[in-house]
Order: structure tokens, then sequence, then C-alpha cells
């Protein structure tokens, strides 16, 4: 008996998405509640879970095309077995030498999902990050085992994996050429310019953007379009938190079972500051300024196919612990690709740490409807005066973008002296000052 596979629910007024991968083929056997497709929406990738256990038998749609809510995109015939159903006949890679050494690399087709290795799970597909670093490392991904979702190869494993590798032989040197009579000399000539060589391929690839990403550029440049951005600056000593968490990380970690990072401090600094400047966590709809007496923070956290922010919602009244377990679950779920519309909407303050990937001083996008966003960059010792002295600390900048519709320039650089105050003197976050 055959059921067809149709479009789950993908959150409030999200109507359709594009089929982003096929993660079953045709004739292979599936489990009930196993994934067997990737959808990408304007705002998560979803994966399709099959309805009951059988054969999947036919692909209704291909990839890059779009699907409503409730479409059939593929059919299960539950009485068939996987070798009754002949599976499609699988595309002959290109082959191209490898310009690092001898060996040759398949390299993938235009279909940025085709498979790469028969008889290996765990690189039947990769992803457009994957297949850049596989061409840009030069290695073979059928030998590398992976670390993501289902055994899914990551780029972090095929950089691993190139690191690992030993230099490629040299080529051998040629015997020298028998010397030849010498002939009569010939009129001179102009000597040629030397010959340009390179050493080995110039290549590109066009990749589709991703609905998320197309959603993304859009906000972001409305953004632009729309607010009266503006950003001030502002850096904070970091020496006190750093105290802090080297006296009591082991016995935080021991009694919440999460590690105590720097967010919470930001987060709850946030908090603080936003019951003296409300505007902040403000937003505009309209002629109307919307006062949140309540703190949703959307942090932002990488994912494989971008930042993205989910929302750590009552911020305010979350303990420390709450706050970090919270960023991590978010971490891990941006991390496998299962964020759910409903883990990013909403939001009245954004906070996003630029400083983990290596940042200095950055001028944070505001994200709609929100008038304000902080960010955070790296910690690098500077020298700074202290009580009449030159000395080293631990500095960070801070950047706070805002709307100035409805945040004055006086409000902005208040929040943030708050939000330096309460970092540099973590105690006022436990007394409320």
């Amino acid at each position: 008996m055959a059921t067809d596979v149709q479009v789950p629910a993908l959150g409030e007024s999200i109507t359709e998405g594009t089929l982003a991968q096929w993660l079953k083929k045709p004739g292979e056997a599936v489990a009930a509640d196993e994934p067997i497709a990737s959808l990408e929406t304007d705002k998560v990738s979803v994966e399709v879970p099959s309805p009951v256990a059988g054969v999947l038998t036919e692909q209704l749609v291909q990839e890059g095309d779009t699907v409503a809510v409730g479409a059939a995109i593929a059919r299960i015939d539950q009485g068939a077995t996987a070798s009754a159903a002949a599976p499609a006949p699988a595309a002959e890679p290109e082959v191209q030498t490898n310009p690092a050494g001898p060996a040759e690399t398949p390299l993938p087709r235009e279909d940025e999902h085709a498979p790469v290795a028969e008889g290996d799970d765990n690189v039947t597909t990769l992803s457009p990050a994957v297949r850049r670093a596989v061409l840009e490392y030069h290695v073979d991904p059928s030998k590398i085992r992976g670390s993501g979702k289902d055994g899914r190869l990551t780029k972090d494993d095929v950089i691993a994996a190139a690191q690992g590798k030993g230099p490629a032989p040299a080529a051998p040197t040629p015997p020298p050429a028998a010397k030849a009579p010498a002939a009569p000399a010939a009129p001179s000539a102009p000597a040629a310019p030397p010959a340009t060589t390179r050493s080995g391929e110039r290549r590109e690839e066009r990749v589709k953007m991703s609905r998320l990403r197309q959603t993304i550029a859009k906000r972001l440049k409305d953004a632009q379009n729309t607010a009266a951005m503006l950003t001030t600056f502002n850096d904070v000593d970091m020496s006190a938190v750093i105290d802090a968490r080297a006296r009591y990380k082991d016995l935080f970690e021991k009694k919440h079972g999460i590690r105590l990072g720097f967010m919470a401090f930001f987060v709850k600094a946030c908090a603080l500051a936003a019951k003296d400047v409300p505007s902040v966590n403000a937003s505009l709809e309209g002629d109307e300024i919307v006062y949140h007496d309540y703190l949703d923070v959307s942090v932002a956290v990488s994912a494989p196919k971008g930042l993205v922010v989910p929302v750590v919602r009552d911020a305010d009244q979350m303990s420390f612990a709450d706050i970090e377990k919270a960023i991590a679950a978010y971490g891990k779920k941006a991390k496998e690709g299962t964020l759910t519309a409903d883990d990013m909407a909403g939001g009245t303050f954004t906070i996003s740490n630029g400083g983990v990937f290596g940042s200095l001083l950055s001028t944070p996008i505001i994200n709609p409807p929100q008038s304000a966003v902080l960010g955070m960059h790296r910690i690098e010792e500077r020298p700074v005066v202290k009580d009449g002295q030159i000395v080293a600390r631990p500095m960070m900048y801070l950047a706070l973008s805002y709307d100035h519709r409805i945040i004055d320039g006086r409000e902005a650089v208040t929040f943030l002296v708050r939000v330096k105050e309460a970092i540099e003197d973590p105690t006022r976050l436990l007394i409320d000052l």
C-alpha cells in the first residue's frame, strides 16, 4: 500500500518552503519517522519524516522546488522491500586531476547534493559548504568519518582530515638529456619575456542562495533602508568578570551542570540597563512605540548555513545557570539544524558576540522590529590608565546599534554605560543597582 509523504506544518505564518535535499533515494528502505528530505523555509531548515515504514518508491518533486504545506512530495510503499524496488541509476562522477598530487578526486556535478561515494552512508550527501571545502583541500570525502547528525560530513571534518594529510609527493626529476652536437650560431634575436606559470587550477562555483539566506539578506537591507540606524561605542574592563569566572567556574559547573560563560553576564547587564532605558527594549509599530516589561533576548549563534538568532525568553527573570543552559541548548540545535520557527520568533533585543570569531570592532545591524542590538567583541590586553598608572587590562569593545527614530543618543549612551558599569562591577547585578 502506497502512502504519500506530505510537507508538515512549518510554523506560524509559513506556508511554503524549498526542498533543499533528498536524504533518501528511490528504492531505499525507510523507518517510520525517519527523515527522508530536508526543507528550507524563510526562517529555519526542517526535516520531513516518513509517516510509515517501507520503501521510498517515488520522489514527486525535485531539489530546489517550492512546496506548500500539506503537499505530497514522495510515496512510501509499506509492503515493498528495499530489494524489490530498483534504485535510480547513479550518475558517473566527473574525474579531474588533483593539482595537489597524483591521485584523482571525483568532483560532484552541478547538483549540490549529488552522491559522492557509493556504499558509505556517512558521506552520501554533501552540503555546499562541505563541497567547497572538499574542492579546496583536495580530500576524498568517502574516507572521512562524519561527526554531524546521522554521521554526515561537516566542514570541520574536511579541514581536520586535510590538516592530517602529509605533503604531496614531489614529481620525479627527469634525467638530463643527452648533449646534441653544437649547431652553428644563429643571429641574435630579442629575448622573449619569461612565460607566466600557474600552480594549481582556478575554479568557480555558483550556488543558489538558500531561502534562509535570501530572507536574511532582505531583512537586513530593509533594516538599513527603514531604520535611522546609528552606532555608539564604549569599552569595558573584563577583569572582574574573568576573576569571577575563574573563582566560581568549577563550583558552578558542579552544581548546575553547565559552564559559566560571558554571555550570562551580558544578558543580565542588558536586563538591568533596560530598566533604566526602556526605549532600547522597545519596538516601533506604525506611529506607536511598543514598550515591553520583559526582555526576550535574541542571541546570535552560528549555524551551518549562517547566523541565526533564537530567543531566550524572559531573560530578565532567569538565573545565570538558566541563561547558560538555554544558550547552550540553542547552540546544539543550531549545529544539528533542528531549530524551529518558534525558537526564533519574537525577541525584543539582540546580543551578537563577534568576539568568538576574532572581531575587534563592528557595527551590528538591527534585527527588525527591534530597536537595538549589542555587539560584543574579542577580549585583548591593552594599556589603560588606572589610578594614574599605565597598566595592562583585558579590554573589550562594545557597540550598540540603535534606531534613532525612537532612541535618542543620550539614551543609547546611557544604556551602554549601564552595561559597562555592571560588567566592571558584577555586584551591581546582584543588588539591582
